[in-house]
């Protein structure tokens, strides 16, 4: 497993958290169910502290990164953002065996994508790889090319953070968890 870790001013509390994943949606179903076989792969998180980013390295390493997550979800500091939150908590519901509770949510309406936000708002790009395009990430991953998904991983929590500093949260919509 990779950790890469940077020192960026996040004047806010709590811990914005984003993920990259492989698998494929499961379309077919509107609760968490529609994420079951997304695995994560990458888990990001910025906060006071700064930004770090656990990265499974090869398919053989992702239990190893669960393992991790779940002795580090306790120690981050609460409230949880994310930017569509429901990817967040239905994927990390599906690969931990339990919830994670996303108090706030970033995007403005369920279907506005980062890409348009970040426009909106004239964030940076961040050096992203991917143009907020995480399907490029997933095929960068599965590819081998772990820099290149961290860089996007990266630049996803610095708009993200940008994304809560210029115009806030909102609450989440209802995600049903159902594990079968």
């Amino acid at each position: 497993m990779e950790i890469y870790k940077e020192r960026v001013k996040s004047n806010f509390d709590g811990t914005v958290i984003d993920i990259e994943t492989i698998g494929d949606f499961k379309n077919s179903y509107c609760d968490s169910r529609r994420y079951k076989e997304i695995v994560p792969v990458i888990f990001g998180f910025i906060d006071k502290n700064g930004l770090k980013i656990y990265c499974a390295k090869t398919k053989d390493s992702i239990k190893k990164l669960r393992d991790e997550v779940i002795s580090l979800l306790p120690k981050l500091k609460k409230p949880f953002y994310a930017f569509n939150s429901d990817f967040e908590r239905g994927s990390l519901f599906h690969y931990l065996g339990f919830p994670v509770e996303f108090h706030n949510e970033l995007n403005k309406e369920k279907f506005e994508s980062k890409k348009s936000a970040v426009s909106k708002l004239k964030i940076s790009n961040y050096d992203d790889p991917f143009n907020d395009d995480g399907l490029l990430c997933k095929v960068a991953w599965l590819n081998g090319e772990i820099d290149k998904s961290i860089a996007h991983n990266r630049s996803c929590l610095l708009k993200e953070r940008d994304i809560l500093k210029l115009r806030g949260h909102r609450v989440p919509d209802k995600l049903e968890l159902i594990n079968t």
